[in-house]
């Protein structure tokens, strides 16, 4: 039995069903990678950063976001190089998708139950998206920017549903906007560049933590 078009597990029905101990024999995701691109880049050589958002409260299939996620780093390597940017997927397929399998053989209806004991199989997984959720990101340099739209442009086509591409006022990943990362650059005061890259927070020490040392020393 072949895939399932997009429109029997679109929409979002029902509660999130994750896999567990519960649901066991899950297919792996058809996406593996979920960034692209030259990933360790310091964050001071992509400043500009393009987002897909989703228009929509639906469900995307793994297979779908690795579709995109080919179409946009195939145009980004062509137009930009495989170093001149860095591509990624911003939601995770966790959701199970199930699928009852009905026989279509001669004698079939002497085989099967029909509805009886309906409740299917699992058959692939979804990411579960809101509406205004980021779905790709990528970040490149200031000439590059308008490749990275149409990269996202052409990638968006494997989504079902509304999605919009847009241009963030942020530098890069960070969480800075780009007037505010300038000013702290000439004034040293970001963290570890590679921090700022991933826009990862240093680890902090709980309070309790803190507390436990001092009565150790």
């Amino acid at each position: 039995m072949g895939r399932r078009p997009a429109k029997c597990y679109r929409f979002c029905k029902n509660k999130p069903y994750p896999k567990s101990r519960f649901c066991r024999g899950v297919p792996d995701a058809k996406i593996r990678s979920y960034e692209t691109g030259r990933k360790k880049a310091d964050a001071a050589e992509f400043p500009v950063c393009v987002h897909v958002i989703s228009m929509e409260k639906e469900q995307l299939s793994s297979e779908c976001l690795e579709a995109a996620r080919v179409a946009a780093n195939k145009y980004m390597v062509k137009n930009c190089g495989k170093d001149g940017f860095h591509l990624r997927i911003r939601v995770h397929p966790y959701h199970v998708l199930r699928i009852n399998k009905m026989l279509s053989c001669a004698g079939a209806d002497r085989l099967q139950t029909g509805m009886r004991g309906a409740f299917g199989k699992a058959h692939g997984t979804a990411a579960r998206v809101k509406i205004g959720q980021i779905l790709m990101s990528i970040r490149t340099r200031e000439q590059f920017g308008d490749d990275a739209t149409e990269a996202l442009r052409r990638a968006k086509f494997k989504f079902a549903g509304r999605q919009l591409v847009l241009t963030s006022h942020k530098w890069g990943f960070t969480h800075c906007v780009k007037d505010d990362f300038k000013e702290r650059m000439e004034n040293k005061m970001l963290g570890e560049p590679e921090d700022a890259a991933g826009g990862k927070k240093k680890p902090t020490v709980s309070f309790k933590f803190k507390q436990q040392l001092k009565s150790l020393q």
